[in-house]
């Protein structure tokens, strides 16, 4: 193995003799200099791991040779050392990107700390994160036998999602392999879960907040003391909420975190409409018939939004000035950030943004987006990079400017869909991949959650002999027609409708402005 190589450089490098033997006893290779321009020279044609850089030399200054390495080679972690506490000094130095900053007189193990954290920090995270949820695996694992209530179940999905987020840093592809059949076996034991309790939560006291209890509930409460942005983000899943988290952070102090459970199915025009209507969607279709559309009627699933929710906010004693918008588009989202000072005076206004749930469908159609999104990493990545460059991001940072309260929610999540189940039905059956309705379905029956009375789970029939069937785990539902053609084009792509961790529990956020 080559020894690390530093360059030291410092006009009384003979005074610093302790310190080089102590790092070279350590195996690392020092080589000195005593000017920034002999350091130049050197740099020109030694290749060196890291610099420590003296600021205060004759001739070039120590922030001049910094500014020329940084020239030579922007990604060379140097480390300032300096006699000088000024302000000015520290901050021209960390504006020139320097990897640490020492003041003079050093020891011996602050200059091997500063080595470790800029040489050694990746293995060293990946050791102790890996040690770390090698510690925690028999905990999951015994959690995983013993949960038994919606709270721990939301409990034991946030901590897997945390160490996902944990293990992609450090790309150890073996524990993450751990991780991922942790996650199988946890949602084979939560789609056993709501298969068990989900009838009685419509009736039961101690039942989760739903989509059709999540504006009286948890919205309701927020929105009396405080002019409020609430944005309603279309298929968002936990783990994309924390992989953009720390950009709203800049804005925003997180006031209430909590997630909340999708109604089945887990999809926009169930999910979504219950939440503003505050009905569940045989109430709605009773209630309200012309605003409802059944899967396999004509006519969009989501047009009257806003209607229902004026409806929910009368019905709650509401009397609020409020606005409503839906954006589908990046010219629909410029034109609302270019108005949004006309929101000013409304004491509700809601956003319902639809980019992630059109990202995800894209990945099923288009096959740069699943070059892009191959996996749940890159989906993530991609969710975040669309978020810092998003008008959604702008309307966000002017509702901090106008001291509105914001209020971050969705819909319901997504599955990355893997295996295949297969499913006959009639024609009229609809074509959802993570759930049917339809007469006369056949199918696996462990792979899936059957209402064969839909109105026990408080949705419409379509007929009299229709059913329901909601996918668990990672199924997809594939006719035996054209079986393999099918399945080849829909495995490894994001839907929802069905009973998984991750199109079910999601997450509710209240932010104050900072």
């Amino acid at each position: 193995m080559n020894k690390i190589k530093i360059l030291w450089v410092d006009d009384e490098i003979d005074l610093l003799k302790p310190h080089i033997i102590f790092l070279e006893s350590k195996n690392y290779s020092v080589i000195t200099c005593q000017s920034g321009q002999e350091a130049l020279e050197e740099l020109a044609q030694t290749r060196v791991d890291i610099v420590f850089l003296d600021e205060n030399m004759p001739g070039i200054s120590g922030l001049e040779t910094l500014s020329e390495i940084k020239t030579i080679n922007n990604s060379l972690p140097v480390v300032m050392i300096t006699k000088s506490e000024e302000e000015f000094i520290m901050e021209e130095a960390i504006g020139s990107k320097i990897a640490d900053y020492l003041i003079k007189p050093v020891n011996p193990n602050q200059i091997l700390l500063s080595l470790k954290k800029n040489l050694d920090h990746s293995r060293l995270v990946s050791e102790k994160t890996t040690s770390n949820y090698q510690q925690e695996f028999r905990k999951i694992a015994m959690d995983l036998s013993m949960v038994s209530t919606y709270q721990e179940w939301a409990d034991l999905y946030k901590k897997l999602i945390y160490w996902e987020l944990q293990l992609e840093e450090i790309e150890d592809s073996g524990m993450f392999e751990i991780l991922e059949s942790q996650k199988t076996e946890a949602n084979q034991q939560f789609g056993k879960f709501v298969d068990r309790n989900y009838e009685d939560w419509f009736t039961d006291t101690d039942a989760p907040v739903m989509s059709h209890t999540l504006f009286k509930k948890w919205i309701a409460p927020e929105i009396k003391d405080q002019k409020t942005l609430l944005i309603v983000v279309d298929n968002l899943r936990y783990d994309q909420w924390y992989a953009f988290e720390d950009t709203v952070n800049s804005f925003y102090k997180k006031k209430k975190e909590d997630s909340y459970y999708s109604i089945l199915p887990s999809a926009t025009q169930y999910a979504r409409n219950a939440i503003f209507s505050g009905l569940t969607p045989l109430d709605m279709e009773k209630k309200y018939p012309e605003w409802w559309k059944n899967d396999t009627d004509e006519g969009g699933k989501n047009l009257f939004e806003d209607k229902f929710l004026d409806a929910q906010l009368k019905r709650l004693g509401l009397d609020l000035k409020w606005e409503y918008h839906k954006i589908s588009s990046l010219k629909q989202g410029k034109h609302l950030s270019q108005n949004f000072k006309g929101q000013k005076d409304n004491d509700l206004t809601v956003i319902v943004y639809n980019f992630v749930d059109m990202l995800s469908h894209s990945k099923t159609e288009m096959e740069v987006i699943k070059e892009l999104a191959s996996n749940d990493k890159s989906y993530r990545s991609l969710t975040t990079s669309w978020f810092k460059n998003s008008p959604m991001l702008e309307i966000i940072q002017q509702a901090q400017t106008l001291g509105m309260k914001l209020i971050i929610t969705t819909d319901h999540g997504t599955i990355n869909v893997k295996t295949p189940s297969k499913v006959v039905g009639d024609r009229d059956t609809s074509l959802n991949l993570r759930y049917k309705t339809g007469r006369s379905l056949t199918y696996e029956k462990s792979e899936v959650l059957a209402a064969k009375d839909p109105k026990t789970i408080n949705l419409p029939s379509i007929n009299m002999s229709s059913s329901f069937i909601f996918a668990k785990n990672d199924y997809f539902f594939a006719y035996p027609n054209n079986y393999n053609h099918y399945v080849s084009y829909y495995r490894n792509t994001y839907q929802h409708g069905g009973v998984s961790l991750e199109e079910m529990i999601i997450p509710f956020v209240v932010l104050e402005p900072k």
